[in-house]
Parts: structure tokens; sequence; C-alpha cells
């Protein structure tokens, strides 16, 4: 039985649940709760290749945590039985999707092995995918096993009438994000010289407050700056982002503000120290139309293949 359930309606200038970006408002406490936020309408075109009607149908995976190792854990959690999982039940869901956004801590420990045993997952959906890293990867090992552009700063994929703005937030050595001066204003020029395109960007770090003090502890330093352009600039329709292994939808003038499930272990919502949330692992849908609206929501397995402890500290 699939835990997925739909709960609001958000317009195009409309946070979904009648809320402002307040994390406490806006958060899924259960799974029935897992918004499912209709914006959309009609057809696009993948960059290149894509001609179908309909929307540009993309599925979001985040926060895999891989090992070198296949029984690897994080938390008690097998991480490759985890996504094995949430795949099975994306091809059951929402196949096929378009492309497939992967928005960083793909590998905990930075194998090779790790990526590579991904490249095989991948390889056998059969859709193109499209990487950035988080603060648990190796960017170098990213771009030779899974995808050669994800060491870009900020990378362009253009879905016609749509593009998809991939932005690094990583910071060597630290597990908080930053988006660089010069990557902000190459954001900036691109917004300005495409103002009729609606645009959706993707990170790994939350630009915004969760309202979970050890969570935000190791956010983007300066979301507002990314914010402020979104407010300049309104075909700048979604930032969508992972690292909170948690749900998330408010607004932000025109533009929705989705965080997403990880695919292995979830953190408690709204708590002051690390905590482990009950909700199991996911991955999130989205639709994208050519007048700039976006349906998306959250799909989650029935349960965890192991044990779930609570008490489990962070690693």
């Amino acid at each position: 039985m699939s835990t997925t359930d739909a709960d609001a309606d958000a317009s195009a200038t409309a946070d979904p649940r009648g809320a402002g970006t307040t994390p406490a408002a806006d958060r899924q406490a259960a799974p029935k709760r897992d918004a499912v936020l209709p914006r959309t309408s009609a057809k696009a075109n993948r960059s290149a290749s894509w001609t179908g009607a309909g929307p540009l149908r993309l599925l979001q995976l985040t926060d895999l945590h891989l090992y070198r190792e296949a029984d690897g854990c994080l938390l008690g959690q097998p991480t490759r039985r985890t996504l094995a999982l949430v795949l099975e039940r994306l091809r059951q869901r929402h196949w096929p999707p378009d492309a497939i956004l992967l928005t960083g801590d793909l590998v905990h420990d930075e194998s090779a092995a790790g990526y590579r045993y991904l490249r095989g997952c991948l390889d056998a959906l059969g859709v193109p995918c499209h990487c950035l890293p988080g603060n648990h990867d190796r960017p170098d090992l990213m771009a030779t096993w899974l995808d050669a552009d994800s060491a870009a700063g900020l990378r362009r994929i253009a879905y016609d009438p749509w593009d998809l703005i991939l932005l690094d937030s990583t910071l060597p050595g630290s597990d908080g994000g930053h988006l660089a001066v010069d990557l902000l204003a190459r954001l900036q020029q691109h917004l300005q010289s495409h103002p009729g395109r609606p645009t959706l960007i993707c990170l790994h770090h939350q630009p915004v407050p969760m309202g979970s003090r050890w969570v935000d502890s190791m956010m983007v330093d300066n979301g507002a700056d990314l914010l402020a352009l979104a407010a300049c600039h309104p075909q700048l329709r979604g930032i969508l982002w992972g690292h909170v292994h948690q749900a998330f939808a408010a607004q932000h003038g025109d533009t929705l503000l989705l965080a997403t499930p990880s695919t292995c272990v979830q953190f408690l919502p709204a708590s002051r120290d690390f905590a482990l949330d009950t909700l199991p692992p996911g991955y999130r849908w989205l639709e994208l139309y050519p007048d700039g609206r976006i349906s998306t929501g959250i799909e989650r397995i029935d349960g965890y293949p192991e044990p779930f402890a609570a008490a489990a500290s962070g690693g």
C-alpha cells in the first residue's frame, strides 16, 4: 500500500498550506501529509530529444549515502537495500520519467566502488540522470562514474521551455553550504537574459531554515542571496534541495521551495538536536508545465528493511 496522499492545492503565488515559509507550519508530520502540490497543465520538450506531449516529468532522488560494502548501513539501515526499495516503488508509481535529478550525498564513504555501484543502478533505469554533489560526495569520482558535468559550479540543462539550473553548494571540508559570489552573478545574468523561460534551481543544501537547530547549522550560509534573486525574477518557479532528510514545501513569492526525503533514514523535523523520524524513505516526483506551473508530491516506501532504531546517533 502506498503512503502517498494528496492533501493541499497551491496556486502560483500562495503557500500550499496557506502559511508563510515558517518550517514548523510547512513540514510534513506523517506519511498522509506528504503534500501533492498542483501548480500545473500541458507540454514540454526534453533538451535535444524529448518531443512527447504533456508535462516534463522529473523524479528527485537524494541523500542515498551508499557505501563500498554491499551491506553498508547508515544508522542501522542498509542503504543499498533502501535505494532498491525506492527504485522499485518509483518504477511502480511514476515510470517512466523524462529525467532523474540526484541532489547530492550519493556515496557516504567517498568510495569509487560506491559510485560504480550507483552507475550500474542508473544505467539499468535507462533514463537521463543529472547529478550534483553534496557534502559527503567526492566530486571527482562523481564526475568519473556518474555525470561528467557534475563538477560544474553552475549548470544549465534546457528542457524547452524550462531551464533546470544545477548549483554546487558544497564547501570543501565543511558539512555546511555556500553559493560563491561568481556563481550567483552567473545565475543572475542567466535569469536576466532569459526572462521568459520558467526555471527550476536544484542544489544540495537548504537555502532557508528548516526550524531544526542542528540541521540549520549546516544550511547555505548565504541563502538569502538566492531568495533575493527569486524575488527579482518571477520566472524562477522552484528551488529544490536535499540534505535535510525530510519533506518540506513552502512558497516564497512566485517560487516554490521544496525539500525531499532521503532514500535511507529520515531526520525528525523541528528537532533541536539530532533525532531520527520514523517516516520511511522516499522520493519526490515533479511535473513541469510550459506556463511555469509545477505539480509535485512525495512517494514513500512502506517501511524500513531493518528494525528502526530511533536512538541511533549521527555519524
